[in-house]
């Protein structure tokens, strides 16, 4: 009698664990598969801006002289190819529109080598937005005078923002914006804070450009922001 009960009990337990096994694998599969095809389809997004800002550095080659900012050029794609400018959504000239990633207007392009991240910055914060790249929340836009609050999520998966903790004081950052000027910004503040804390947006930059990267922590309590000036 005793050893049936115990091996009933045994039966459940293995199932339990099995299922649970199962859970798991299933869980990180669906991430792995979802930060997987983030990349291929952020490959083709950032050709498109490129090749957007390849026709607009062409129709004005001076433009970024006279700004005296660090420019790429000509822009090259996530595989080390030159871009052609009459292809892709992006080489769409005479025509202002600006480039889209899934039906979001990109305004720029955010590349943080201590952290692999290369994405296109979207212009609008919304829920879906947010889910396909990351985006300007707050601010004067792209490389302009003033704080820029860029949000990306924390999947923890390894893509957008997920990051962001591994980085300290004195990383760069790299913004390329729809005129093909490209900053480098360096990180001067790190710190956790209430997601109900928006003072660090609306800081004065005594005319410097400044942006701000804001994502949840890890257990999606706080905010993780980081703040970078350009140097």
């Amino acid at each position: 009698m005793f050893n049936s009960k115990y091996s009933k009990l045994l039966t459940v337990l293995l199932v339990i664990a099995i299922i649970a096994i199962l859970g798991i694998l299933i869980y990180v599969g669906i991430d792995w598969y979802k930060a997987y095809t983030t990349d291929a389809d952020v490959d083709e997004g950032l050709d498109n801006f490129n090749g957007y800002v390849n026709n607009t550095i062409a129709k004005n080659p001076n433009s970024n002289e006279e700004n005296n900012l660090i420019v790429d050029e000509p822009i090259i794609d996530v595989n080390n190819t030159v871009v052609n400018n009459t292809g892709g959504n992006g080489g769409n000239s005479g025509s202002n529109t600006k480039p889209k990633y899934k039906g979001f207007n990109m305004v720029g392009r955010i590349e943080i080598p201590k952290t692999n991240v290369n994405y296109p910055v979207l212009e609008t914060v919304t829920p879906k937005s947010i889910e396909v790249a990351v985006a300007v929340m707050y601010g004067p836009g792209i490389n302009e005078v003033g704080n820029t609050v860029i949000i990306g999520h924390n999947y923890r998966n390894g893509t957008f923002f997920s990051n962001n903790k591994k980085l300290e004081l004195g990383d760069k950052i790299y913004l390329t914006d729809l005129s093909g000027k490209k900053v480098t910004y360096t990180i001067t503040k790190k710190y956790n804070t209430s997601t109900e804390d928006f003072d660090y947006a609306m800081r004065d930059t005594k005319g410097k450009r400044e942006i701000s990267l804001s994502t949840c922590t890890d257990d999606s309590k706080q905010r993780l922001i980081i703040w970078a000036e350009e140097k």
